[in-house]
């Protein structure tokens, strides 16, 4: 039987459209039939998965995820993030302030530097900061009466810091505390600020010490050391210890006999340093009391006079004050050369001559301290360091001579006590 050519051809192109067919199908949709008559199953680099368009960014996902992840950056917790957190409150009978020593509550800013921000974060604590300072008692409240602000009972914290205290050390005691404590037994200590002095943060420093030491020394250098008695009643009175020891300007805080850590009194930290308020001006273009002529004249007159004493930097200065007050018995005018000394450093020294000698600051120019006695300054008010010390002397042996007497008279007393009742026992066994 002869075919034909035509329907031999039309054969074959259904054979390829089959054959194609069964190339771009997947294999799941091929039926069982087809394959078994046929017998063509297409490469793998032609089956529908790798014809895909999109299988190239597939493998670029796949190798992404197969590479290590980075970290996430650590994000340590904020301490202004309060979401939930009840403010913290305080038992201290004090106004928060972030110098004890530097600042005094008695003087009065004439403006501030910047918005009323609490240092200790925004909702941290439940005082209110007026500036300069969180009142340890909030001056919108009236107190019953209608005087004014409600006050701090100040007798129950002095009661508290006794009960704490115990009754006092023994000499031996405090020989023994002393000698534990000194720079060749222990490094633990506490440095002053050098400009700030005894700030906010430094009683929690120190609260932290006394866990694990019944005593803590204290290192007093810079500007604060002018005036250290006013150091030592601010360190007792805010921290509740008590100063057993002082050698120039290292200081020995106790902490008491019944100090408990576990009660110690909760102090909120300061997280950032507070601008200083705007203060008068310390120097006025005319002193009080003479011309415009005078004072110009008298500045000269400062700048030229030999210096009495150069400050050295972040040096001890509590015996400034002395020498200040002993040059002013001959000399109307004293200069303090400051030279390499902060400028607000050497302001800080010129409040603090001012209010303690007493005496009228004159000018700060060229890194000096110029200081007037005044017109009206008597002698007699201000004695020297000699006679100070002279009568200091004289008192303590007054009170040693009026002891030994005391003690001589009670000795007698005792003796003769004795004698009369030997007396009396020898009469009445005869």
């Amino acid at each position: 039987m002869i075919s034909d050519p035509i329907t031999h051809r039309n054969r074959t192109v259904a054979a390829l459209h089959v054959v194609r067919r069964l190339l771009f199908s997947s294999l799941p949709s091929l039926s069982p039939r087809l394959l078994d008559h046929y017998g063509v199953v297409p490469p793998p680099s032609l089956r529908p998965h790798n014809r895909n368009p999109s299988s190239g960014h597939q493998a670029e996902a796949n190798n992404d995820k197969k590479k290590k992840k980075t970290k996430v950056p650590y994000r340590p917790p904020s301490s202004l993030d309060r979401a939930g957190q009840k403010p913290v409150h305080s038992n201290l009978p004090f106004d928060f302030r972030f110098s004890y020593t530097e600042s005094s509550p008695n003087v009065k800013p004439i403006g501030l530097r910047e918005p009323k921000y609490s240092p200790f974060g925004p909702g941290h604590l439940d005082r209110i900061w007026t500036g300069f300072s969180a009142p340890a008692v909030d001056p919108t409240v009236r107190s019953v009466d209608g005087n004014g602000p409600e006050a701090v009972d100040l007798e129950k914290a002095k009661e508290i810091r006794m009960r704490i205290l115990g009754r006092p050390l023994s000499p031996a005691e405090r020989a023994c505390l002393v000698e534990k404590y000194q720079k060749n037994r222990t490094k633990r200590q506490v440095n002053l600020g050098r400009r700030d002095g005894l700030t906010h943060n430094m009683l929690n420093d120190i609260h932290n010490n006394w866990k694990n030491a019944e005593a803590v020394r204290i290192k007093c250098l810079g500007v604060p050391t002018v005036d250290m008695e006013n150091v030592c009643t601010q360190l007792e009175e805010k921290t509740g210890g008590l100063i057993i020891h002082r050698h120039g300007g290292q200081i020995l805080l106790y902490r008491g006999r019944h100090y408990n850590t576990k009660n110690r009194p909760r102090i909120p930290l300061m997280l950032w340093k507070p601008h200083e308020p705007i203060y008068p001006r310390l120097i006025k273009t005319v002193i009080e009391g003479l011309t415009i002529e005078e004072t110009k004249e008298m500045r000269k007159r400062g700048l030229a006079v030999p210096a009495l004493t150069k400050l050295a930097k972040n040096g001890y200065y509590a015996s400034l004050v002395p020498m200040v007050r002993d040059a002013f018995l001959t000399d109307e005018l004293v200069r303090i050369d400051c030279k390499g000394l902060e400028k607000s450093d050497y302001k800080k020294i010129g409040v603090k001559l001012r209010d303690l000698v007493p005496c009228v600051l004159v000018t700060f120019e060229k890194e000096q301290i110029v200081a007037w006695r005044g017109k009206h300054y008597n002698r007699s008010t201000h004695p020297s360091s000699e006679e100070r010390s002279f009568t200091q002397v004289t008192e303590s042996g007054i009170f040693a001579e009026n002891c030994s007497v005391d003690s001589c008279s009670s000795s007698v007393d005792q003796i003769s006590d004795l004698n009369t009742n030997d007396e009396d026992t020898a009469s009445s066994t005869s």
